[in-house]
């Protein structure tokens, strides 16, 4: 009994303590196992690896575990080192650390704390003399330069993306919305794979956007509102579970308000068939369903605008 007992306490503490850590940690991502030894365990993936190493597109390097700007692509040079480097940084973006092994300098995210990789100075490699050595997996990319800020993404899907996309745009704070696939089990999928309903995937919408100026319940509030989240696999008359409503969310804090406005929704009568999943791979889809309706110059045939809150 005294074991049970203490086995008991044990846990309530640690509820406890994760409900006190703050409303700031609920923004983090879900890691798998790689990113949490490199993110938050200070592990490096192998040199010639990762992703971005040899990425020369342009746009804004975020981190993977909070949203936050870091680095721009005008600042990535090739170090031929094995590893994405940088020789400046958004500003207040990066934090300097002493490494433990009391030589480097380790570099984390100054909003989150994320392990990002070491800086070095004296190499003579560009003008400012100065390298940010980053794990690809600690980072995510965001075509198009930004301007300063931290960027953040939701996925959603409800219907025909078509008419997500048009809404969403809309929004003030909203970067870009992009059409494309998720939710299910087929990689890189085409649009008529898609349309069979035996990839498992949604047609869904990647919105990125200025948590400083859009806040992520507000783009929730508005989805849900721009598509009916009672249908069951449908969306007016395109029907398969291609075209379901769901939330695929990115971390606790999108996972918590999304499930607050649905209970809204519940307590007000409507029978919510949307799915709260957690987020899992997004295909972008082909270029002609990118910006479909601002190209046709048409409006939607199967979203509009209802108010429920």
């Amino acid at each position: 009994m005294k074991t049970l007992y203490t086995f008991g306490l044990i846990i309530i503490l640690a509820i406890m303590a994760n409900k006190t850590s703050g409303q700031e940690e609920k923004r983090y991502n879900f890691l798998n196992e790689f990113e949490t030894y490199v993110i938050e365990n200070k592990g490096t993936e192998r040199a010639w690896t990762g992703k971005y190493t040899n990425l020369k597109d342009d746009g804004t390097y975020i981190c993977k575990k909070c949203g936050q700007a870091l680095f721009r692509s005008d600042d990535k040079f090739d170090s031929h080192c094995g590893w994405p480097s940088f020789d400046d940084e958004v500003p207040g973006a990066v934090k300097r650390i002493p490494d433990a092994d009391g030589i480097r300098t380790e570099i984390v995210c100054s909003n989150c704390g994320a392990h990002l990789g070491h800086v070095f100075e004296g190499e003579g490699f560009t003008s400012k003399n100065l390298r940010h050595c980053v794990n690809s997996v600690s980072v995510d990319f965001i075509a198009d330069d930004l301007e300063n800020g931290r960027y953040e993404t939701a996925l959603l899907a409800g219907g025909c993306f078509w008419g997500v996309e048009y809404y969403l745009q809309q929004l003030e704070g909203v970067e870009s919305v992009v059409s494309g696939y998720t939710g299910g089990h087929v990689k890189n999928p085409s649009y008529q794979e898609v349309c069979t309903g035996s990839t498992g995937h949604a047609e869904a919408v990647k919105v990125v956007y200025d948590p400083d100026k859009v806040s992520y319940e507000d783009i929730v509030r508005t989805f849900l509102e721009i598509h009916d989240p009672t249908q069951v696999n449908r969306q007016g008359p395109d029907i398969g579970k291609q075209y379901r409503s769901a939330i695929f969310y990115m971390n606790e804090y999108q996972r918590d308000i999304a499930g607050k406005l649905l209970d809204i929704l519940r307590d007000k009568g409507y029978d919510i068939a949307t799915e709260l999943t957690r987020a899992s791979e997004f295909y972008e889809a082909e270029k002609y369903h990118q910006d479909y309706y601002f190209a046709k110059g048409t409006t939607p045939y199967c979203h509009g605008y209802v108010k429920r809150f």
